[in-house]
């Protein structure tokens, strides 16, 4: 996931306001798809103005495929291996994203490295479930996040909702809701308590960055 760095002397607006249509989502998934399964039923609900015209999963076996076509959607497998290098592959996924028209990327548990090109810059955007800058980075992901959090023994944990860029984990953060890890819990407990805290978050970032009314300065993100 890399993009140039933050200019910290510039106020940055990553999308102009959606408004009159619903914002147009692309989503990538390299497993079960359950944000995927969230986001679907938030804008059945009407919470969330938003279409997904288009899913990529890394992973031709995933559990996200068969939910996304059984919803209807379009979703095509690239995988990293089927190419030379992350560049390849990065610009093969962006270009599948810039036919479709997506105004926002979504990563939606998608563990493969991205290039970002410069017209999706701030455009793609991640959730990574701890709050960061703890329990995050290369090889953090998924269970792995949890059961670090667990050993370590936290007190609170939770996720963030966060701008890709050229680090794992590193780019300018959206939101973060945070959870209690009572005594005693296990790694698939906390990992369910999260999750349960990713499905407001994360749709509400998409909302914030849908009105417009959101900014980028000195890497921090403001929503006026």
């Amino acid at each position: 996931m890399i993009s140039s760095a933050v200019d910290s002397e510039i106020s940055i607006v990553p999308l102009s306001p959606i408004t009159d249509r619903p914002i147009r989502l692309g989503m990538l998934i390299s497993g079960g798809g359950t944000t995927l399964l969230n986001f679907l039923d938030q804008i059945r609900t009407g919470q969330l103005n938003a279409e997904v015209p288009l899913v990529i999963a890394s992973q031709k076996s995933c559990k996200g495929i068969e939910r996304a076509r059984n919803a209807g959607l379009e979703c095509i497998v690239l995988r990293p291996r089927d190419f030379a290098n992350v560049q390849d592959f990065s610009s093969a996924v962006f270009s599948e994203l810039r036919n479709a028209r997506i105004d926002l990327v979504t990563l939606a548990g998608f563990l493969s490295l991205l290039h970002i090109p410069d017209d999706f810059l701030w455009r793609v955007i991640n959730i990574h479930p701890s709050l960061i800058p703890a329990f995050c980075g290369h090889g953090y992901y998924g269970h792995h996040v949890h059961a670090a959090a667990i050993r370590r023994g936290v007190k609170i944990s939770g996720c963030t909702v966060h701008f890709a860029d050229n680090e794992y984990d590193h780019g300018p953060i959206i939101r973060q809701h945070a959870v209690t890890v009572p005594d005693g819990c296990s790694a698939d407990e906390l990992a369910n308590l999260v999750f349960e805290q990713e499905k407001t978050a994360y749709p509400e970032a998409v909302r914030q960055l849908a009105s417009g009314r959101l900014t980028i300065k000195n890497r921090r993100t403001y929503f006026v």
